[in-house]
């Protein structure tokens, strides 16, 4: 393993190779977390509401009780301003994007700066804990496991994707965001400038793909029940929980 490999690795805490069943407690936190996600995006309401809150409740638990620091995490300013490149980049995807989308009639969404951050405030803390989700909850669980960062990169970016289903736009940009999102983390290791680059993508395709192609930036079952021309209110449930995949407000339908 190279030395790159084992410093991503950070084996500390709980979770530690040779501490007494650290293999088997890591695989059970991700497996229970991951399994508790796809039951929640596939749970219809009231149920998925309750559901919901036991997922966080686990999560939060197995990320307690293996905590290995906040560096560890990303959750750190080391990286910040080496990795800003990658929020540079999604402006230019996302300001091309809005370009073609008025061109082609397309583009939606609040008309002001401020109704902007009103209306996405949501879908930002989301995107967050989104990165949390892929980076630390599965892809550094996966490093654990496995002691491959190709396998891990791939497996966190593939269960990432796989949790968007069956909506078709959102699994392919959360595979190839997953791949490239884990390997700026490993080489950077800082969750805020992922963070910002998601949510930008993100409010991108809910602003410049029409409604009836993203559904409002649903998955699971609520990609499923989505009915077009209907008005949602911006904080529905249906998306909380897309991705390991994994808070956020549903994107605004009104046309400009």
């Amino acid at each position: 393993m190279s030395a790159s490999a084992a410093s991503a690795l950070d084996f500390s805490g709980p979770e530690r190779p040779g501490a007494v069943g650290w293999r088997r407690r890591t695989l059970l936190d991700l497996v229970v977390g991951y399994g508790l996600i796809l039951i929640v995006i596939w749970t219809p309401a009231p149920l998925r509401t309750v559901l919901y809150f036991v997922t966080l409740g686990w999560i939060g638990y197995a990320t307690w009780s293996s905590f290995s620091g906040w560096d560890a995490m990303g959750v750190r300013v080391a990286g910040f301003s080496r990795s800003m490149w990658v929020v540079g980049i999604a402006l230019c995807l996302a300001a091309g994007a809005v370009v073609f989308a008025l061109q082609e009639q397309t583009l939606h969404g609040p008309h002001s700066v401020l109704r902007l951050v009103q209306g996405f405030w949501g879908y930002t803390v989301w995107s967050f804990f989104q990165q949390f989700l892929l980076n630390d909850f599965v892809m550094r669980r996966l490093l654990k496991l496995t002691n491959d960062r190709r396998v891990a990169v791939i497996g966190a970016a593939g269960l990432f994707a796989l949790a968007h289903l069956p909506n078709p736009v959102l699994t392919v940009m959360t595979l190839v965001w997953g791949v490239v999102a884990c390997l700026i983390f490993l080489r950077y290791r800082n969750l805020f400038t992922l963070g910002m680059a998601h949510a930008i993508l993100g409010i991108c395709v809910a602003v410049t793909l029409p409604a009836s192609v993203q559904h409002n930036m649903r998955v699971g079952l609520g990609y499923l029940r989505y009915r077009p021309h209907v008005r949602h209110h911006l904080n529905q449930m249906d998306h909380r929980v897309s991705t390991v995949v994994w808070v956020r407000a549903e994107a605004p339908t009104r046309r400009s």
